[in-house]
């Protein structure tokens, strides 16, 4: 571009401002000589065509941190219709709370995307920390799976659907905003996001925390839910196992169940006992894994909880 068109459209930008200006408020003075009623009238019409400025990440509020098998819950601003990370819709409350969570393999970066209620969409680049997960490197070849039962061949198809079909259910409930609590207390025996690497080759890393208490031992509910599966008989791998939604796609998984105290369809409320720890399914001995999830991200289940003991490292 020539330096001589520059200076015209530099021209034309500055001279236009008071032009615009000057224009808009000719309506204004117009509808000053008719009186006080349609001079509010246009300013009415003009004050609609404002276009309300795109939010940036700051705009929202925030509690907790992004990072892989973590949650946050953010209010929109009031200009946001609607919200998607990555591909996955994000509920909104009425109140413009949300919650979003990242798995524990999430990328570094994901997207945010933003639709506000003018229609207009665009996307907000939001970093994701990265966990911190235990490691163990082993100098042994992994073994491959062990031949798995007939029997496990023809039920499992079947346990998955229940399961898939469970997380899946959207159900009225605020246990989503509370702070968790955890279901039992005792040692840890297992860690989410634990991992084994055999010569280099990542075996798969424990999706839930692991809790070793005495068969028997009564666990409660960490947050208010809706019972969306109670396992009739024990199931292949997670024995009796049960999930509770707590609204917003967010749920519980409790496996290797002795007893369900509850069943499919039930309230339940935060510390209501829902049953007893075991050793159902395949389990080496009796212990409560607690798995969460949301909509197919798997998360660490310290993260839900008051941060007095660490469920994730």
């Amino acid at each position: 571009m020539s330096e001589q068109c520059h200076d015209r459209r530099v021209m034309a930008t500055w001279v236009g401002w008071p032009l615009l200006a000057m224009l808009s408020m000719m309506p204004l003075a117009a509808a000053a000589r008719q009186g006080p009623t349609a001079m509010a009238t246009d300013a009415a019409k003009l004050s609609s065509r404002v276009v309300a400025p795109l939010p940036k990440l700051e705009d929202f509020r925030w509690r907790g941190t992004a990072q892989q098998g973590g949650v946050v819950q953010g209010y929109r601003p009031a200009s946001v219709a609607a919200l998607w990370l990555g591909d996955i819709a994000i509920s909104v409350a009425d109140d413009g709370q949300f919650l979003m969570a990242f798995d524990r393999d999430a990328p570094s970066m994901m997207k945010l995307t933003v639709r506000m209620k003018d229609g207009r969409e665009h996307q907000l680049a939001m970093p994701v920390s990265a966990g911190k997960w235990r490691i163990e490197h082993v100098n042994a070849p992994m073994r491959g799976a062990a031949a798995s039962s007939a029997e496990f061949t023809r039920r499992r198809p079947a346990e998955l659907a229940q399961i898939q079909e469970a997380r899946a259910q959207e159900v009225v409930s605020d246990g989503w905003r509370q702070i968790f609590q955890w279901p039992v207390t005792g040692r840890f025996s297992g860690f989410f996001g634990a991992q084994r690497i055999y010569q280099g080759v990542a075996g798969s890393y424990h999706s839930g925390t692991d809790v070793a208490v005495a068969a028997g031992t009564p666990f409660v509910a960490p947050a208010d839910g809706v019972v969306v599966l109670a396992a009739a008989s024990p199931f292949t791998l997670e024995g009796n196992l049960l999930i509770i939604s707590h609204g917003m796609g967010l749920s519980s998984g409790f496996l290797h169940c002795q007893r369900l105290d509850v069943k499919r369809g039930d309230i339940v409320h935060q510390g209501q006992r829902l049953g007893t720890v075991g050793a159902t399914g395949r389990a080496t001995g009796p212990h409560m894994h607690w798995g969460v999830s949301w909509r197919g991200q798997r998360l660490n289940p310290g993260d839900f909880v008051e941060r007095r003991v660490s469920g994730g490292a």
